[in-house]
């Protein structure tokens, strides 16, 4: 079955971390203009991943208007994903672990997914030059990541959607810091902006982080912004207070990833103007996250 939808899709895969990592062609679905689509993570009331719902378990509201499914699946598919990580100088002492916490998302991914890493202070960089699905390339990168000093965060989301622009299939930003942004040339609401008009998905992990700045002992806060981020992009937010939360966190992404709902429906309006999405549950106990707006317009998503 092939679906229509506003920015470029996947439908989801489930996670297999076993399967070894090769250069494989990636499978996308053909999309085009006409449909809205809606990546879905489903958890019950314990916040574990509920894997095996139908079509007739969801409800989608645009603008609180009941909207008629017209495409559903969850069948393995490929993502494109960027993790970015924070290395300013407050992460000196924990870099060793965020490292090793990303190394867990890295090496689930599935054969078929295709990613960066980079990192962001004063400068922002990627590695390698381009999308490689070769897990072990990945994993090596993330000893060439350099520290700094400023925080340029929402320039590292905005640089990594830049980089996703074009891509087929599902696309996700990983952002992980411990500070505020300090130094970037774009905001956090035009991030989120960037993000909702080219369906970019958008998982952040902030980390409450104490260190020495050479003359007192300081206490630093993720971003506040992230959140919002994250949340109108349809990913999920963790805060964490210490860094023995990295590991399971990273991993926890990685199976989310893989376990997400792909629902698609027509717009009944196509008047250019953000639209209010909402997913519902019929089965109690449960809540559904994804993405909570879209511009209906028929027109492909441009960022200059």
């Amino acid at each position: 079955m092939s679906i229509r939808t506003f920015a470029p899709i996947a439908a989801v895969a489930i996670l297999i971390a076993s399967l070894s990592a090769q250069e494989t062609p990636q499978k996308t679905f053909k999309v085009s203009t006409n449909t809205v689509a809606l990546y879905a993570t489903v958890t019950d009331l314990d916040k574990r991943l509920v894997p095996d719902l139908v079509q007739e378990d969801f409800e989608v509201y645009d603008n609180a208007k009941l909207q008629t499914l017209t495409s559903f699946d969850n069948k393995p598919q490929p993502i494109s994903v960027i993790v970015m990580l924070d290395t300013s100088g407050s992460m000196t002492l924990a870099l060793d672990l965020v490292k090793a916490a990303a190394e867990q998302f890295l090496i689930r991914m599935m054969p078929e997914d295709q990613g960066m890493v980079g990192a962001f202070n004063d400068k922002i960089e990627f590695h390698p030059e381009g999308f490689t699905n070769m897990r072990d390339d990945l994993v090596r990168a993330l000893k060439d990541l350099d520290f700094g000093y400023p925080t340029r965060l929402y320039d590292a989301v905005n640089q990594s959607m830049q980089q996703l622009k074009g891509i087929p299939g599902r696309r996700v930003v990983l952002v992980f810091t411990d500070g505020d942004d300090n130094s970037s040339k774009v905001g956090s609401g035009e991030v989120t902006d960037r993000g909702r008009l080219e369906d970019v998905m958008v998982y952040s992990v902030g980390l409450e982080n104490e260190y020495f700045d050479g003359a007192r002992k300081v206490r630093s806060s993720p971003d506040r912004g992230l959140k919002r981020l994250s949340e109108e992009t349809g990913g999920g937010f963790f805060l964490l207070k210490k860094t023995d939360e990295l590991t399971s966190t990273f991993t926890r992404v990685a199976q989310e990833l893989h376990s997400q709902y792909v629902l698609g429906f027509t717009p009944q309006v196509l008047d250019g103007k953000i639209h209010k999405l909402e997913v519902r549950l019929k089965k109690p106990g449960m809540a559904a996250r994804a993405r909570k707006s879209y511009v209906a317009t028929a027109e492909p998503a441009t960022t200059k």
